[in-house]
């Protein structure tokens, strides 16, 4: 058991049949009343996030989490297969739970599989990936003014705003976090 006392970014608690993890946490002490945490939730089944208020010292259970590393094999359509690196067993998770990851996975890469007592919550994917620019559209001679972008797809289908200078065929780096584009590769 924990209490709110020992809040921590990136904790994860169970709450209310659910499994959560603690994006930010504030501790406030009203010159009147009793203190609370005011807590910002994300809900590791559905994604959802969720702002909660707890009084101090409401105690509940930390959601042991375990992290384990594996390779990215391949899409079936309706599953992503993955495979553990130490006991090349292979997992199949539903594309469904993947909405967002699908953008930047690629076949080979190393990705963190998230479990929670054999459920599988999801996919965690390195800050930032290396991707090839399969098609956009050439950069306008003169069209400089203020930052220029243009659209590019990616290998994985994804689209993303990109500089001028970005031709079909360069490798971009990607932040996983916002899906925007950060650096050349």
């Amino acid at each position: 058991m924990i209490t709110t006392s020992d809040f921590k970014t990136g904790m994860t608690i169970e709450y209310q049949d659910n499994i959560y993890s603690i994006i930010e946490f504030q501790h406030v002490k009203p010159g009147k009343g009793q203190a609370f945490v005011r807590t910002k939730l994300r809900n590791l089944r559905s994604g959802s996030v969720t702002d909660v208020t707890f009084n101090a010292g409401e105690k509940m259970e930390q959601a042991m989490i375990e992290k384990k590393k594996m390779q990215y094999l391949y899409n079936s359509g309706e599953f992503y297969s993955f495979m553990d690196m130490e006991s090349y067993e292979q997992l199949d998770l539903p594309s469904e739970r993947l909405e967002y990851e699908k953008n930047f996975m690629i076949e080979g890469m190393e990705v963190i599989v998230i479990d929670y007592k054999g459920e599988v919550l999801g996919v965690q994917l390195p800050e930032k990936i290396a991707l090839e620019v399969v098609e956009c559209a050439p950069g306008v001679k003169g069209n400089t003014a203020a930052n220029a972008t243009k659209d590019a797809i990616l290998e994985t289908g994804h689209k993303v705003l990109v500089p001028l200078f970005v031709n079909t065929g360069d490798k971009i780096v990607v932040s996983t976090f916002d899906g925007k584009y950060s650096s050349r590769a």
